[in-house]
């Protein structure tokens, strides 16, 4: 059997864990520069307020619902994805860490007149120990599991624990899941599917293998086998290594001078980097990309491709070819909203093919890389960083909302008063 344990709201959560008046308030989470809604609590989702809704188009009904709004706290989000995650891994023999919020989880094994009662323990030192509430979902395969959760997650009946144990309940569940809420079925497949007649999972289980491998090739006849409860998919131990590395943000305020466009090209240039040496990795390929507001008139957007002479994950070359890229797409007198620099082309950083006419001292390069990551991971992000980067800082991203950083900054501890 395959678990999925799944965060209810997990930001809102968060924010909870350390302010719990917002317990049974309604609360909203904002994405980056507080721009559109990106988590919610039950509470919101019952005033009908779609995810992904701009914060501007909603400011009347913060006011009149008394609507907590917060700025994302990634840092705080990620500390306390990892303490879940930590729980987790104590109480099931293997796991696999899907997101931030949702995890799967290795129960075979488990006899089956002890699985609720393990499950419902593990939900509850969950709680118990991060503060944040989780549903399980349980089914003889991933996909089944997902469909299990969701069941765990949104009908009070099951009390946060729903386990597909019966050829019944499979069925019965699978009748009343439609193909747009089925794992693994996107948005155009889903209309595919409906302009054939499919509208549930147990239809689709229904149809011959055949067709399904020649409509929704062979991933798709993946899906359908699991949703027949034969587990094809299995759990991932090791996350797979990124194919691209994308760094972007969009600007606190619109952007004009070529200077602050180059601080945070480097700064992302050297996030980049920093994520490919989490994986060594290497990249062949650098791309830079400016961009004003595409809802403007006279919008201007560019992009620049460099290739690399020899594979490299270290942030001084990849913030030198970044920059030389931004000066050849920049241009004076526009208002930039947004940039990004983009790794492709990436290699493992063993085994490279060397350039014969390559003067870079690499193995330097490498150690100074080494003793910078050291220190950042010890004494916290961007301890010693590159003076490209900046300092002020003051196109960076707008949070005007943002919590403490309560689990991993000594500074911004929460201090409780008795």
């Amino acid at each position: 059997m395959f678990g999925i344990a799944d965060c209810n709201n997990f930001y809102v959560s968060c924010e909870r864990v350390f302010n719990p008046s917002l317990e049974k308030k309604p609360v909203v989470v904002l994405s980056n520069n507080d721009g559109c809604i990106v988590a919610r609590s039950n509470e919101v989702k019952a005033l009908g307020i779609p995810m992904g809704t701009p914060l501007f188009k909603v400011r009347e009904m913060i006011q009149e619902y008394k609507i907590a709004v917060y700025s994302s706290n990634y840092t705080l989000y990620a500390d306390m994805s990892q303490r879940v995650m930590t729980v987790l891994a104590q109480m099931v023999p293997s796991m696999e860490i899907y997101s931030i919020d949702e995890a799967f989880l290795d129960l075979r094994g488990f006899p089956p007149d002890r699985l609720e009662t393990h499950i419902r323990d593990t939900r509850r030192k969950v709680v118990q120990w991060t503060g944040i509430p989780v549903s399980i979902g349980v089914a003889s395969s991933k996909t089944l599991a997902k469909i299990a959760n969701r069941a765990a997650k949104k009908k009070g009946e099951y009390e946060g624990v729903c386990i597909l144990n019966s050829e019944i309940l499979r069925e019965e569940f699978l009748k009343h899941t439609a193909v747009e809420d089925i794992w693994g079925i996107g948005p155009r497949l889903s209309r595919f599917l409906k302009a054939r007649g499919i509208f549930t999972a147990w239809q689709l289980t229904h149809m011959n293998d055949f067709w399904i491998k020649k409509n929704l090739t062979v991933t798709g006849l993946r899906t359908v086998y699991e949703l027949r409860g034969i587990p094809v998919l299995p759990l991932e131990d090791k996350t797979p290594d990124k194919q691209e590395i994308c760094t972007s943000r969009s600007f606190g305020r619109p952007v004009e001078r070529l200077q602050e466009l180059k601080e945070s090209i480097a700064t992302y240039a050297a996030r980049s980097a920093e994520k490919l040496r989490q994986q060594h990795s290497l990249a062949n390929t650098v791309l830079v990309f400016i961009r004003t507001d595409p809802f403007k008139e006279g919008a201007y957007q560019n992009f620049r491709v460099l290739s690399l002479p020899v594979p490299t994950a270290c942030t001084e070359e990849i913030t030198e070819y970044a920059l030389y890229g931004l000066r050849h797409i920049y241009k004076p007198g526009y208002r930039y909203k947004k940039a990004g620099v983009i790794l492709s082309s990436i290699v493992p950083d063993t085994g490279v093919q060397q350039n014969l006419f390559d003067a870079r001292p690499r193995e330097k390069s490498r150690k100074r890389m080494q003793v910078v990551d050291l220190i950042n991971q010890k004494m916290g992000s961007d301890t010693l960083r590159f003076a490209s980067q900046g300092i002020q800082k003051s196109w960076k991203m707008k949070r005007e909302n943002i919590t403490p950083a309560y689990t991993t900054n000594w500074d911004e501890i929460l201090t409780v008063r008795i």
